[in-house]
Order: C-alpha cells, then sequence, then structure tokens
C-alpha cells in the first residue's frame, strides 16, 4: 500500500516535493536531503503531516 506524500523544506517551510512511500516498510516519517528552488541549495527534507 502506498501512499502520497508532501516533502518540505526544514529551513524555509516550502512544500517543495511529491512523493509515494510505501506505509508497512517504512511507517516513520520520510527524511532526505533535496534542492530547494527558495533556498537555492540542498537542503534536509521531511515529510509533512
Amino acid at each position: 500500500m502506498r501512499e502520497n506524500i508532501i516533502m518540505a523544506c526544514t529551513e524555509c517551510q516550502h512544500r517543495n516535493y511529491c512523493m509515494s512511500k510505501n506505509k508497512k516498510k517504512h511507517p516513520d516519517r520520510f527524511e532526505t536531503k533535496k534542492y530547494c528552488p527558495f533556498c537555492h541549495r540542498h537542503t534536509v527534507h521531511r515529510q509533512t503531516k
């Protein structure tokens, strides 16, 4: 079962990316480094509620 998630930048709080993840294999919140077009650099993005 896959769920659509929205990723937000931890520094500027903009919601930049939409992804999907497997809820059974990864029940906790997803976190990855991605490019933020508002900060103009790579930052940590976390899954929002």
